[in-house]
């Protein structure tokens, strides 16, 4: 085995055979930690972005957030009651974009599959980059480096996904596990010493006073704050994140694929408000204090500045320091957790974007290497373009998760709006021919469902949009429309070579006559095989050429060719300038104006080297050649290949990696 075989086997794993693939599918227990753990994760941050929104208007604002908070666990659970039809009622993994482009239309489904795929983007980008900041406060070397450490956790849970839905889900179950009960065990003793134990110590932030912004300087009145708590319920949406993906996963569950899925979509909607409205209320009760700019905008009781080497805590992690005072081991384990989830969270983009990326390339929209499985019947290359843009996103947002948060939401909610729209379409639409009144009212009830789903989804994307377009969701909106038009472009490419490539009667037709042409530099074997090959072949005219860029080698050629008693003409081109390319192609495309209706196949000798380093020492012209020669109308080219002694070595290398004892057994084809 080669030694990029063997590592590639190393990170990967063996190969699984296109049969296996029901040996991958999930069952809940994996399922639930593979597509929830993002909209689980975000408890670690969507709390901590109502608290920075809030505190533009000063500590006194924090009164309205177990407010928002409630508002958003209802907005989660339509959204999960809505989803839970969605997935009985589609289970090929199109999710909202099979919903749109059913009920809705191609365009609409385009648009909600640019927009998941941007939201698949940035849930990596948010929260790998959330991760790293849990990461800097638990270890302090760490901090000034939290970009270094973003990319290379995405870069490792590329490696993990690459080897498979299945594995890579047993991989990540137990820390998933671990995370609930990390969490659980936080707000239960919280809540426990709260009410039962005389109360909680205050978080070390509480002490600080918050300095509001000057436009709120005249209290908690007005249109700037009404304006200010919808940027904070717009900013705590981020907890719905990642309820589509399991949409987008259907196929990835065991049977019977729709019920298992919407099992799971109710067990992520009771964990997710629990643990959101609990953090929430714990934050309340330590007196915890955020602020944008905490270096400016948090005052010490004597009144200056914390300054810029204060490091502000994530909100779970000022919590875990109160609740598990005196007891380090309890705050470690929080806080360790809690940054590996965040880092898991990722994972269900990991698994939404690759399916998603296949079956736009299905129909067209993508490239159509994005719907080819690899070697572990993962998405592969849906699973690298994916870490690739989410590494752009860190190193250009300096993985800072309130940058980040800006552009985050958008798209999903656009799916979420375009799909309940679908799905009440789709129920009117089989309500109209169904006549059994039990499936009459299971399908009413669904519309009901879906019909309330609609109506929230819809009126959280417009406080989204007016909230947070300047402060940086153009740029998502920006993105989709520009990957929207780009898939457009694609699925016009498709189609204008499906139409030129459809075979018609005349494409049957014989060519009046084949004219063959063998290039010559040297009388050597190769260019003997090359002529031999030719001659085989029987066209109806047969030469060799050559050009004329040094009169001696030239002159030296001629001479081989009459003492090797070849039985067809050498013609020599002329070339002033010393080119190779220009005069072989003027002289193909000269007899193809003479005789429009003959075809014209040219015949390149080339000698096969087995070494990279020995591709460096040739010319490359042949290739070169060849690559113009494809563009010419009505010629063919033929490779004659004469391979040297180290292509042989390079063969037979390649012989014992696909021959090896036991390959078949370990999966190597």
């Amino acid at each position: 085995m080669g030694i990029a075989d063997l590592g590639k086997r190393v990170l990967l794993g063996r190969k699984l055979r296109s049969g296996q693939i029901s040996e991958t599918l999930l069952p809940k227990r994996v399922a639930l930690p593979v597509f929830a753990s993002d909209p689980l994760s975000s408890v670690a941050y969507s709390p901590d972005e109502i608290f920075i929104v809030l505190a533009a208007a000063g500590a006194g604002a924090y009164t309205y957030s177990w407010k928002i908070g409630i508002c958003i666990a209802i907005v989660l659970l339509a959204v999960v009651a809505s989803y839970r039809q969605n997935v009985q009622a589609y289970q090929s993994g199109g999710g909202d974009y099979e919903v749109a482009t059913v009920n809705l239309g191609s365009t609409v489904g385009l648009s909600v599959g640019s927009a998941l795929l941007v939201d698949y983007v940035l849930t990596v980008a948010v929260s790998i980059s959330s991760a790293a900041q849990y990461a800097a406060t638990a270890i302090e070397p760490l901090q000034g480096h939290q970009v270094t450490v973003a990319v290379l956790a995405v870069l490792a849970l590329m490696a993990m996904n690459l080897r498979g839905v299945r594995e890579s889900g047993t991989a990540f179950a137990v820390p998933a596990y671990l995370f609930m009960v990390a969490i659980y065990g936080l707000v239960g003793w919280g809540f426990f010493q709260y009410f039962f134990a005389g109360g909680l110590p205050l978080a070390e932030s509480a002490d600080l006073r918050i300095v509001p912004d000057e436009t709120f300087a005249d209290g908690l009145t007005g249109l700037a704050f009404g304006f200010l708590l919808l940027r904070a319920f717009a900013s705590g949406c981020a907890t719905l994140t990642g309820v589509e993906a399991i949409a987008n996963g259907v196929p990835a569950f065991r049977k019977p694929k729709g019920r298992n899925a919407a099992t799971t979509l109710l067990v992520l909607g009771m964990i997710a408000v629990t643990m959101a409205l609990s953090i929430i209320t714990l934050a309340n009760i330590v007196d915890v204090k955020l602020a944008l700019h905490p270096a400016s905008a948090l005052l010490r009781p004597d009144g200056t500045p914390v300054g810029a080497a204060y490091h502000q805590e994530p909100v779970i992690g000022q919590i875990a320091r109160s609740v598990f005072e005196g007891f380090p081991p309890g705050f470690f384990f929080v806080t360790a957790a809690t940054g590996v989830i965040l880092v898991l969270a990722a994972n269900t983009a990991y698994n939404g974007f690759p399916v998603l990326g296949s079956i736009l390339a299905r129909d067209g929209y993508l490239p159509r290497q994005l719907h080819t499985r690899g070697d572990r019947l993962a998405f592969s290359n849906g699973i690298i373009l994916l870490a690739a843009f989410a590494v752009l996103l860190i190193i250009a947002f300096d993985a800072e998760v309130t940058r980040l948060i800006q552009l985050y939401i958008v798209g999903v909610f656009v799916s979420f709006t375009c799909s309940q729209t679908g799905m009440v379409l789709h129920w009117t639409r089989l309500l109209r021919t169904e006549t059994d009144p039990t499936e009459r009212r299971r399908m009413l009830r669904s519309r009901l469902i879906n019909g309330f789903g609609l109506s929230i989804t819809a009126t959280v994307l417009v406080v989204v949009l007016v909230t947070k377009f300047l402060a940086g969701a153009w740029i998502a909106i920006l993105a989709m429309a520009v990957i929207f038009f780009v898939m457009k472009a694609i699925r016009h490419h498709y189609d204008i070579v499906s139409r030129e490539l459809t075979a018609a009667d005349e494409d049957a037709s014989l060519p009046s006559r084949i004219h063959a042409v063998v290039l010559v530099s040297k009388v050597h074997k190769p260019t003997l095989r090359a002529v031999a090959y030719a001659r085989a072949s029987r066209p109806d005219t047969l030469e060799a050429i050559t050009v004329d860029v040094d009169d001696d080698a030239t002159a030296n050629l001629l001479a081989a060719w009459d003492e090797a008693g070849l039985p067809i003409p050498l013609r020599v081109l002329e070339s002033p300038y010393r080119e190779i390319t220009r005069p072989i192609l003027d002289y193909v495309r000269d007899i193809r104006r003479r005789s429009p209706r003959d075809v014209v196949t040219v015949y390149i000798p080339e000698y096969v080297v087995g070494r990279w380093w020995e591709q460096l020492l040739h010319n490359q012209s042949a290739l070169r050649l060849k690559g113009r020669l494809l563009f010419t109308p009505g010629v063919m080219v033929t490779s004659v290949p004469f391979q040297l002694r180290s292509s042989a070595a390079a063969e037979e290398r390649a012989d014992r990696e696909s021959f090896i004892a036991g390959g078949v057994r370990r999966g190597h084809e």
